[in-house]
């Protein structure tokens, strides 16, 4: 199980990583009319790879514990 949750957290750090990157270079282009909403959405975004990552941690941690 361990062998398995391992790498889905990677990949949901790195996948938060990416659109954390995205947002930064997004928001360098500030003359764009829709760069609000897609900030905004970008954001959600990460919130969310962030939260399955802690989810996917702590389940890996309580399977580890268990």
């Amino acid at each position: 199980m361990n062998a398995i949750l391992t790498p889905l957290i990677l990949i949901a750090m790195f996948a938060a990583l990416v659109v954390v990157f995205i947002g930064v270079l997004n928001m360098a282009r500030s003359n764009d009319p829709d760069n609000p909403k897609r900030q905004n959405k970008l954001m959600q975004l990460r919130v969310a790879f962030q939260a399955i990552a802690l989810l996917l941690a702590f389940i890996a941690f309580s399977v580890l514990a268990g």
